[in-house]
């Protein structure tokens, strides 16, 4: 790895995650079912397991891009909701 992309990790707000990790979460957060409503691919909705998605999402480029803004934007819902809450 070079220097320029060492430096430029710490800011990915996704480095230091695993696919598996991502899907996982999400899962845990919308369940099977409101997933494959959010991002209508087959791997969500027949017959889901994290091992049958994470086959697909790590093949499938424009898929495994809209699992991780939707993470993105789970978080940043989160991380919104749990600062209104402390104020």
């Amino acid at each position: 790895m070079s220097d320029q992309q060492g430096a430029s990790q710490p800011k990915n707000p996704l480095h230091g995650l695993t696919l598996e990790a991502i899907v996982t979460a999400l899962v845990a957060h919308y369940g099977w079912e409101q997933l494959g409503k959010e991002i209508d691919i087959r791997c969500f909705t027949q017959d889901p397991s994290i091992k049958s998605s994470l086959k697909f999402l790590r093949k499938t480029p424009w898929a495994r891009e809209k699992v991780e803004s939707l993470y993105l934007y789970v978080q940043r819902k989160q991380a919104k909701q749990a600062g209104s809450r402390s104020v």
